[in-house]
């Protein structure tokens, strides 16, 4: 059963269903929804995206990759590590899901690709053709968050931004971490509370700015970025453009110099 308020549809727990039930069931998730309400509002929640068990799962891995001391501060663009943690103050780690450990949360990752290969061709003039390693970040309270920002303000390649959370009992009112996005042209904000099992889409460019706002307990959260292809290229190519004519500027020296 599904039921949506706005750009919030959940998902309600159903008997064990086949392969070819559970495709379905996505495929019309898609269409119905996914689609239309990327279209109206520029993005889209979908809540109980997994069930709580296999949600559970998903974040056992992801506090035990935390745990391991892998987790770096998260960057700034052409930002040197360990700077600007007033701007962003998370702690971040990149995950393709099929490293050891990390099982579930590969499952994760198939069944959004799966949504986004159902959509594709329907999601504005983009052809997706790939998507980024996830980046798995933690937010470890004391007041930590991300000042306001787009994810591609300049035409990397980036066209889908997809989070993934898993916040056990969480409140807003008490443990802040709001992602607050301010629609391009209009008035209001969409304010996200980062609850367990809650998937969000939203366009990744200049539409659709957006903050994480303090948080004050720990706050987990993965994204993946999908690629538009025809973009992405370009990009590519622009950055090649860009070594090689920096390469002309700055021959290398010889030893003998």
């Amino acid at each position: 059963e599904l039921s949506a308020i706005g750009c919030t549809l959940t998902l309600t727990a159903k008997k064990r269903m086949s392969h070819r039930e559970q495709k379905r069931n996505s495929q019309r998730l898609v269409l119905q929804y996914i689609v239309p309400c990327m279209e109206s509002y520029g993005l889209c929640i979908v809540d109980n995206f997994v069930g709580h068990k296999f949600g559970e799962k998903i974040l056992q891995e992801v506090l035990a990759l935390y745990q391991s001391g892998k987790f770096q501060d998260g960057e700034l663009a052409n930002q040197k590590s360990g700077s600007n943690r007033a701007i962003r103050g998370d702690k971040i780690l990149w995950v393709e899901g099929n490293e050891q450990g990390c099982e579930n949360i590969g499952i994760l990752l198939s069944k959004m690709d799966k949504l986004i290969m159902y959509a594709d061709g329907k999601l504005g003039h983009y052809k997706i053709r790939g998507r980024h390693k996830a980046m798995v970040a933690c937010y470890p309270g004391n007041g930590t968050g991300y000042v306001r920002h787009v994810d591609n303000p300049n035409g990397d390649g980036r066209c889908i931004t997809c989070i993934y959370y898993l916040n056990k009992n969480w409140d807003s009112k008490v443990h802040g971490g709001v992602l607050r996005i301010f629609p391009e042209g209009k008035s209001c904000v969409a304010d996200v509370e980062p609850l367990f099992d809650r998937l969000l889409f939203f366009w990744s460019d200049r539409r659709n700015p957006h903050e994480v706002q303090p948080s004050y307990a720990t706050r987990y959260a993965m994204t993946v970025w999908y690629f538009d292809a025809e973009e992405r290229a370009e990009a590519k190519q622009k950055f090649r453009n860009l070594n090689a004519a920096k390469k002309k500027e700055d021959p290398p020296t010889s030893k003998d110099d």
